[in-house]
């Protein structure tokens, strides 16, 4: 197949860990790479964001990626792209055109408003994933929600006209369907996990290390795992995340994270790291003990997943994605969100056993390597694909 993917902010080239870059940016890219793997032609369609950036690039992967003008060719925060998606989206259609694309797999939802209307122009079947639900963010962040007005009913819209959801798991699905969307829709695809760059080291004699991996934003539960730290006696934890370490003193989040650890007693037991490069990770979750994932919601997280695959275990909040990839009981333990008190028991229970931290860290290697390599992923996605090629073309719209 020849396919077009859609990341209009998630550039699977970008350097992961600031505020607009993460979980999708690595989806992207991991995916387009397994489908090439599989004999695919994938051409990843961004929005350009710097004027230096080249039109077309073939990535470390052997996915293109084409850089699309559409506004200001300059970093421009996620949720100010909205205004931006007609001219992005008619720019898609007139390369579709000439490239001849097979089929067109959007990701996230502004890039399915885009993708739609490309799609339609053109006559090719599209398929939709979210990676997050603005009706979720909406019920989370109330008030401090700044999508752009109207995300929801878009979100809606994009369930009930996509020729294909591609859901991350059960819980999403849920959510979708409470939009509209007919369950026979949609298809669970999980995220994956890089199982040859995180693999299973050894633990060493535990210590108390605890770690925490993702962006500076309030909504990952940062917070909440400083006040479970206060609770831990001689437990430390690592923040791995966020600007360059040069730049932290400047940024909020850290800033607010660090009164949090002050106002707890427990600043003196923690440490941030700041952006850490993909190539690092893996040493540093293997540094660790436990892997603490306590987002108060998840789209998926892929977190948990390296953390597994590098034989660490997970404590983390019973939401979105950790529902169907931690077992409780097997691969580490599921507490409710933005209970600190809960999450300590947890932590504490756990790291007094180091009988059951290796045989959580065991488990969860074996689960990671048996269902969530990229290698499934792009298989499962190959199929889901090529279902949509046996329909009748939608009609062209002028």
């Amino acid at each position: 197949m020849k396919i077009a993917m859609v990341s209009e902010h998630a550039n699977p080239l970008a350097v992961v860990g600031s505020v607009d870059a993460g979980g999708q940016n690595v989806h992207v890219d991991a995916l387009a790479t397994g489908l090439v793997a599989r004999g695919h032609e994938v051409t990843v369609f961004t929005r350009r964001d710097s004027p230096g950036a080249p039109e077309r690039v073939v990535g470390p992967g052997g996915y293109v990626v084409h850089h699309v003008t559409a506004g200001p060719p300059a970093d421009v925060p996620k949720d100010d792209l909205w205004r931006h998606m007609p001219e992005f989206s008619a720019r898609l259609a007139d390369l579709w055109r000439r490239g001849g694309f097979d089929i067109a797999h959007a990701h996230f939802w502004m890039s399915g408003w885009a993708t739609r209307a490309a799609a339609r122009r053109v006559g090719i079947p599209w398929a939709m994933t979210f990676h997050a639900l603005g009706s979720v963010k909406r019920r989370h962040q109330a008030e401090r929600d700044t999508s752009p007005p109207g995300r929801i009913e878009v979100e809606r819209g994009l369930c009930a006209t996509a020729d294909l959801v591609i859901a991350t798991c059960r819980d999403e699905v849920r959510e979708l369907t409470e939009l509209g969307m007919a369950r026979s829709r949609a298809r669970i695809i999980p995220c994956g996990v890089d199982v040859e760059h995180f693999t299973a080291v050894p633990p060493e004699a535990p210590g108390g290390r605890l770690l925490a991996v993702g962006r500076l934003v309030e909504r990952k539960g940062l917070g909440d795992t400083l006040r479970a730290l206060a609770r831990v006696p001689d437990a430390t934890l690592t923040i791995a995340g966020g600007p360059t370490p040069d730049a932290l003193p400047l940024d909020p989040e850290y800033r607010r994270l660090r009164a949090i650890a002050r106002g707890a007693g427990c600043l003196d037991r923690v440490r941030f790291l700041g952006a850490v490069a993909r190539d690092r990770l893996p040493g540093v979750i293997a540094a660790a003990d436990v892997v603490v994932v306590a987002p108060w919601y998840e789209p998926f997280g892929i977190v948990p997943l390296e953390a597994m695959a590098c034989g660490r275990p997970v404590v983390g909040t019973a939401v979105g994605g950790l529902l169907d990839t931690v077992v409780p009981g097997r691969t580490g333990e599921l507490v409710p969100p933005r209970d600190p008190d809960a999450l300590a028991a947890a932590l504490d229970g756990l790291l007094a056993d180091p009988a059951r931290l290796r045989r959580y860290g065991a488990a969860g290697a074996r689960r990671a390597r048996s269902l969530y390599t990229w290698g499934h992923v792009a298989a499962a996605t190959e199929t889901a694909l090529q279902s949509l090629l046996t329909r009748v073309p939608q009609e062209v719209t002028p």
